[in-house]
């Protein structure tokens, strides 16, 4: 497995804080769809194909931070494929949206931060393959 020379305290901080997203993601998603009921009512008018893409991709977002901390060249192209994976579901909520779908506010902004974020971690990334 290829690692990647350079890459410093930038990709430490990118690698760190998409582990620490993923395993926020993976709580907070995974108390949506298996809490109780009391969990389950407090999502309100959750878009359930975000909540499970969600809830998936931050098992993804482990991987890829775990990766970036050991400098691995593949976890580069595993947040590559995150950016753009939220940015479909991003722009299919949209979709969804437009088409006068239930949906929270909440989940707009929450997916406009996860589409900046896994942007910033992949172009970051991206970046300290280069020489």
């Amino acid at each position: 497995m290829s690692t990647i020379p350079q890459g410093g305290w930038g990709l430490k901080v990118a690698g760190a804080f998409g582990l620490v997203f993923g395993l926020l993601t993976i709580f907070s998603g995974g108390t949506a769809l298996f809490g109780d009921e009391a969990a389950r009512a407090a999502v309100g008018n959750a878009v359930p194909f975000v909540l499970w893409f969600n809830f998936i991709a931050g098992f993804f977002y482990v991987l890829a931070g775990l990766g970036l901390l050991l400098k691995r060249r593949l976890a580069v192209w595993l947040s590559i494929a995150i950016a753009v994976a939220t940015a479909l579901v991003l722009a299919a909520f949209g979709l969804h949206v437009a088409g006068g779908g239930l949906y929270e506010m909440r989940t707009v902004g929450a997916m406009l931060l996860r589409t900046a974020v896994w942007a910033s971690i992949a172009a970051v990334s991206w970046r300290s393959t280069r020489p």
